[in-house]
């Protein structure tokens, strides 16, 4: 026999709503199937390449940026369980980091403390937000709009596709290494 006891949580609600709409589109050239590519600040760092994929479901940072933004391996919390990528491949974690990461621009910026896990892999990328991350914003992305649309205390705040990151991480993809150069955070 299964009981409930207490009343199911509610979520808290908002009288400002997210909407994407024509204005979104200024400055997308279409067909476009670019990946959703920013440029949040984690910890001090602007770190560019940060693509934002709702198919992982953890946040990721690379060991290379790791390094480069100025932590060391000292910093990380160890962490056992290693991760999969889409094809089922294993890939070892060097350990985690818990980081702030702001997106937006004042006065509508958000800043949520993030769970990375670090790991030594070739990417194009520098960082991923995974649903965690997405959940803790509680951010809406837009792939097709290229843009992030979140609630703040002054508004709806947007975290917009980096233009020139997007491209280049969209054309190294297609190589045949899939790694294409690197760029500093």
């Amino acid at each position: 026999m299964m009981s409930i006891v207490g009343e199911p949580s509610k979520c808290p609600k908002s009288e400002m709503t997210l909407e994407f709409g024509d204005p979104d589109f200024e400055g997308l050239k279409f067909p476009q199937d670019d990946p959703l590519v920013i440029t949040p600040i984690i910890g001090n760092c602007p770190v560019m390449r940060f693509l934002v994929d709702n198919g992982a479901s953890v946040d990721i940072l690379f060991h290379d940026t790791f390094i480069r933004m100025g932590y060391n391996d000292f910093q990380l919390t160890p962490s056992a369980a290693p991760i999969y990528g889409f094809n089922h491949v294993e890939c070892k974690v060097e350990g985690a980091i818990q980081l702030p990461v702001t997106i937006g621009e004042e006065p509508r910026e958000a800043t949520q403390m993030l769970n990375f896990q670090v790991v030594k892999e070739a990417s194009t990328y520098n960082a991923i937000m995974g649903r965690t991350g997405i959940h803790a914003f509680k951010v809406v992305p837009s792939t097709y709009h290229m843009v992030l649309k979140f609630l703040t205390r002054n508004g709806v705040g947007e975290a917009r596709k980096d233009h020139k990151m997007t491209h280049i991480c969209y054309v190294a993809a297609l190589r045949p290494n899939g790694t294409g150069g690197r760029s500093s955070p």
